[in-house]
């Protein structure tokens, strides 16, 4: 029957604010492929985030077709469609498990995945009132959009969750998404420093190496770089890490062109004790899953931003559950493909 692709548009369930703006939906195009009419499909994500995605958007479709026309599909060029390499890298990785859409050994029903809560962006009340519900269903991490409000609004709220919950009881997470200048990101870290943040990601925009290196070397708050890995190759990765030295480095397999590309680059962190956690980019579950199945292989300890399961009105029924601040898989439950299928 072979490999065909289908464009699926996911509703966020209420709007969500970022740095980058305010997304209310998603696009993925999906990647089926068939070995018989009586055999379940196999589903492969390619998962765009518009502005942020290295993949040229205008080109997917026809780069899809190419691909679900080759005899052989390792004999398509996708060096510039990292979400098309991630999307196919999760049909091959459920062939190997004899078409199961989860491996024997992906057993999280047993021993979930620790994740963060993600805080969206918006009104302080809207702010406080998703990290009161977090708290209250058992998360003991969070994370916080900054960078799009008045900082100085920002650090009133850093001080109100301070006020709420100590740094024991809270591990606090902040994502900048670059929003800050490379001339006062410093100052700002160093007021950020007073509310005992865990970390935070890409304090200032991408491709500034010398200006984050002196940042990763000053800041009184271990960084993590998130769109600094994007768009770069091996060698660029590993300059990039000995250049920057940051604490941490974040790692979104649609963004990266996959798990084999993010083994590699967990390699070359570990070699120069860079520390690594993984992060959804805003996939369906058939994503989210194969990302899931990876973080439980690699046996993470910290948490993981794997809790986007629940960002979507039509999201594709899963096995995925959160109970806590750990993400679960109930193999009892059955996907349900028809969205995509009909």
């Amino acid at each position: 029957m072979g490999l065909s692709w289908k464009k699926y548009t996911l509703q966020f369930n209420q709007p969500s604010g970022t740095s980058r703006g305010v997304l209310r939906t998603k696009d993925s195009w999906f990647l089926i492929y068939r070995e018989s009419e009586s055999n379940q499909p196999l589903l492969g994500e390619c998962s765009i985030i518009e502005g942020l995605s290295p993949d040229p958007v205008l080109e997917i479709e026809a780069k899809l077709d190419e691909l679900c026309a080759a005899i052989k599909t390792n004999a398509v060029d996708l060096s510039q469609f990292p979400a098309i390499r991630f999307g196919l890298e999760m049909i091959e990785f459920k062939k190997a498990q004899n078409g199961k859409q989860q491996s024997k050994d992906f057993q999280l029903e047993k021993k979930g995945i620790p994740i963060n809560g993600l805080i969206w962006m918006g009104e302080v009340d809207f702010m406080k009132n998703q990290i009161k519900e977090k708290v209250s269903a058992g998360f003991t991490c969070i994370k916080i959009k900054i960078g799009a409000i008045d900082f100085n609004t920002e650090l009133d709220l850093l001080h109100w969750i301070r006020g709420e919950y100590n740094h024991q009881e809270l591990e606090l997470r902040v994502d900048a998404n670059g929003a800050f200048s490379a001339s006062d990101a410093l100052q700002k870290l160093q007021q950020l420093s007073k509310y005992n943040l865990h970390s935070i990601e890409q304090p200032i925009a991408s491709n500034q190496w010398e200006e984050m290196a002196q940042l990763c070397s000053n800041s009184p708050i271990p960084i993590a770089l998130d769109e600094e890995l994007i768009g770069l190759n091996e060698s660029q990765l590993l300059n990039m890490m000995e250049t920057i030295n940051p604490q941490y480095i974040i790692l979104k397999p649609s963004l990266l062109g996959g798990l084999e590309m993010c083994d590699k680059i967990i390699e070359m962190a570990e070699k120069t004790r860079i520390g690594w956690w993984l992060t959804s980019a805003l996939e369906s579950n058939v994503g989210l899953d194969t990302i899931a199945q990876y973080a439980y292989r690699k046996n993470v300890s910290m948490p993981q931003g794997l809790g986007t399961g629940g960002l979507y009105t039509n999201n594709l029924n899963s096995p995925l559950y959160i109970q806590g601040q750990f993400l679960f898989t109930n193999p009892k439950h059955r996907w349900n493909f028809n969205p995509i299928l009909t």
